[in-house]
């Protein structure tokens, strides 16, 4: 049940952030229902084709379509009454990262997987829809750009792991998890942190 609701909570979250990020770019209602969908259910629906599931989730069950489709009209009229803070898409896409990061984790588990590929699904359910999203707008993607965004994912799922193998609830585990993921985006965001950049080579030596 928790890890339905986070995938519930986590596709409401992308949506939000893909309906805020088109309407950025002056789409019509169609495109920003487009770019919601394609938010709020392109992570998970990788991860389902890499593990190797037997269904993508939100085929197999329309409530998410649902979901997206609420979230969508709500962040529609909210902007239409200017009711959302300036940093608004930021935050739901944190929240997305962390809820998505744990909820892909989990279905990575019950498919029998390592641990290491475990974290690793855990960052792709929580950063690939966002990736989906900039793309299509025609942004370099987050994950691209120096941001700690997939290291939160991958920093909440290993403690997550950790907790879990120490004996915690494996419930209590994933809040912690996803609260550690979430911390850590909007942490950075606050303090303009980055990760270190790759030198340019053009650049002179000193």
């Amino acid at each position: 049940m928790l890890l339905y609701i986070l995938d519930l909570l986590g596709v409401a979250v992308f949506a939000v952030s893909g309906a805020l990020a088109a309407r950025h770019k002056g789409m019509d209602l169609l495109g920003v229902f487009v770019l919601a969908m394609a938010t709020g259910v392109g992570g998970g629906t990788l991860r389902d084709l890499l593990v190797g599931r037997d269904f993508v989730f939100w085929v197999m069950d329309p409530t998410y379509v649902g979901v997206i489709a609420l979230a969508t009209a709500f962040t529609v009229l909210a902007a239409r009454w200017d009711r959302l803070p300036g940093p608004s898409l930021q935050v739901a896409d944190a929240l997305g990262l962390g809820l998505f990061a744990i909820s892909g984790a989990q279905v990575a588990e019950a498919q029998g997987l390592s641990p290491t590929i475990v974290i690793m699904m855990g960052a792709v359910t929580g950063t690939a829809g966002g990736v989906i999203r900039d793309v299509l707008r025609a942004e370099v993607p987050l994950v691209l750009r120096r941001e700690i965004y997939a290291t939160a994912a991958l920093v909440g799922v290993a403690l997550y792991l950790g907790l879990d193998a120490l004996g915690l609830s494996r419930d209590v585990a994933a809040v912690i998890g996803a609260l550690t993921v979430i911390g850590i985006r909007l942490t950075a965001m606050a303090r303009g942190l980055h990760l270190p950049g790759f030198p340019d080579i053009r650049a002179p030596l000193s």
